[in-house]
Formats: structure tokens, C-alpha cells, sequence
């Protein structure tokens, strides 16, 4: 039986977290004083998630096989760590933490002893989240690892979606005049192809079709942060992160009322990719017994 309906809360003057033990994820996040919910309710008749941990692949991988050595193994998009019970491994008011361990199950479909751990912390307004990620084998370890935060947009339900923007800025901080969009194709791997954005005051408006050829990716370290913005222009959550990717997606042509702002250290194969593992554009490798953490930040700004 899953853990889904368990879920731990954090709180501290400002905020308050809830997060299930089923995938690590992170299912609320409320401003206190006002009691404004800012995470999608994962409605499935748009998308039946709020924040899962990619892990430990980000994206697909092409025919849904991937190939280390001479042997293939079977892995479905965004691995198979949001799909696990994690156990919970510390809690106090304001921070938790969560792991979750290489199985018999997890090694059909990924041969590497692993520790993966997940933590929460709320700092002020922002909660940061935080992985660990520990190579427990005896050989090299390959994976990606990424964020899929979706957060309600429009935040006030009388608003329209496509009166809001994204504000893009980059590692100093600075607004960005625009981005390059690396272009997803068939199955939802990447293409050759890229298109440049060019932004006014680094803002790209969340038009209707924005999304209809599937996520934004950003690649390259373009941005350090990304916020969503009211109609009236105020930045109200912003997502930093060091990154090297960041995806920003809406389900394609439904009208979803949310937009995810996703830090990925990690990305789907390119078309006609046919190399191992260990050759996948953005993989990261580890050494046996060497950690690897990385951390992003949700800052309430409103």
C-alpha cells in the first residue's frame, strides 16, 4: 500500500509546506497570513501531479530504452523516484528530509546501488529544496535529477492565465533580452532545432499557445531564476536555482491553470540518439562513495 495520503508539515512565521512520503513530493505550499495555496492541486483532468523529483532521468530516453554496455533496460520519462515511498529520515517544525534506496525493483530497470535523499527547509519566505544523491556501489554512477514544481497560475482564480508573464533573469540576476528554446520533437525528445525569444523588460507573456509545442528548455545556464508575475505586473514566486537547465512547461493546448518552472541537472535524448548511458548529453556521473547535492529555491514574493 502507497503513502500518498501521508504527509509531513513544516511551517514557520510565514509559510507552510506539506509534503507526502509517497514520491518525496511536495503538495502544498501557503502563504500564512493570507492562506494563498501557490502549488496546483494536481487535478488529473489537467495533470495529476504538483512537484515530482525526476530521478533518475530527466525527460525520456529514446524508444523508452536506454543502453549501458550491451544491455538494454526499460525506463518510462522522468525515472521512477516519484513513484516510490520514500522513508523520512528527520522532521522538526521548519525541515525534513526523505530517502529513498536502490531495491530489487529499481535494479531490473536501473543497476545502481544508490541512497537518494530529498530535504525541505523553510528559510524566512522561500522553502529550499535540497537533494543528495550517493553512489553506494562499487562502480561509476550515471543519472539526472530534476525538479517539476507546478505552480497555480492564474494565483487568484478571476484572473486569466494569459494576462500573466514569466520574468526570465540570469545568473547575476540581471533581466534576460531574451533566451534560446531548445525545441522538443516526436516522443518528446530533443531536436536540433532551436528558436530564439526575445523579451521586453525580461518578460515573456504566458500566451495561449505558448506551450503548445510542449516545455520551454533552456539550456546552457541562460537563467538563474525565473518568476511568475500578475496582471499587474508584481513578481509573486520565484524559482533561483545553479542549474544548468531549466524547463517551463504547461500541458500543450489545455488550458491548464498552472506553469512549472522545472531546474533539471539532466535532459530527455535527442532524436536519433544511440549511445550508452554514460554518453547522454547533461549526464552527470559519480565516483563510488562520492555524493553529489544541488538545491533550488521557491520564494514567496506576495
Amino acid at each position: 500500500m502507497g503513502l500518498e495520503g501521508i504527509k509531513i508539515k513544516l511551517e514557520n512565521e510565514s509559510l507552510e509546506a506539506q509534503i507526502s512520503l509517497h514520491g518525496a513530493e511536495l503538495k502544498s505550499l501557503k502563504q500564512k497570513a493570507r492562506g494563498t495555496e501557490y502549488m496546483w492541486k494536481g487535478d488529473p483532468a489537467y495533470w495529476g501531479r504538483t512537484s515530482p523529483v525526476l530521478f533518475p532521468f530527466v525527460g525520456g530516453v529514446r524508444d523508452k530504452k536506454y543502453r549501458i554496455g550491451d544491455v538494454k533496460y526499460p525506463m518510462g520519462q522522468h525515472g521512477f523516484a516519484r513513484d516510490k515511498d520514500f522513508a523520512l529520515a528527520s522532521v522538526t517544525q521548519r525541515e525534513a528530509w526523505f530517502v529513498l534506496e536502490d531495491d530489487e525493483e529499481t535494479r531490473e530497470v536501473y543497476p545502481f546501488p544508490f541512497r537518494l535523499e530529498i530535504g525541505y527547509r523553510l528559510e524566512d519566505k522561500e522553502l529550499l529544496v535540497m537533494w543528495r544523491v550517493t553512489n553506494t556501489g562499487s562502480s561509476d554512477m550515471y543519472f539526472a535529477i530534476g525538479a517539476h514544481p507546478a505552480f497555480c497560475c492564474p494565483v487568484r482564480e478571476w484572473e486569466k492565465q494569459v494576462d500573466y508573464s514569466l520574468c526570465i533573469r540570469d545568473r547575476q540576476g540581471e533581466k534576460r533580452p531574451s533566451f534560446v528554446n531548445r525545441v522538443f520533437g516526436q516522443g518528446g525528445l530533443a531536436t536540433d532545432q532551436e528558436v530564439t525569444f526575445e523579451l521586453k523588460d525580461g518578460l515573456l507573456p504566458v500566451s495561449e499557445h505558448l506551450f503548445d509545442g510542449d516545455a520551454l528548455i533552456l539550456e546552457n545556464g541562460q537563467a538563474g531564476s525565473v518568476s511568475l508575475v500578475d496582471p499587474k505586473g508584481r513578481e509573486y514566486l520565484q524559482v533561483s536555482f545553479e542549474a544548468p537547465l531549466v524547463g517551463i512547461w504547461s500541458p500543450p493546448k489545455k488550458k491548464a491553470p498552472f506553469v512549472c518552472i522545472e531546474p533539471w541537472y539532466g535532459r530527455c535524448d535527442r532524436e536519433g540518439f544511440d549511445g550508452e548511458l554514460k554518453d547522454r548529453e547533461w549526464e552527470n556521473s559519480l565516483e563510488p562513495g562520492k555524493v553529489f547535492e544541488a538545491s533550488y529555491r521557491i520564494r514567496i514574493r506576495r
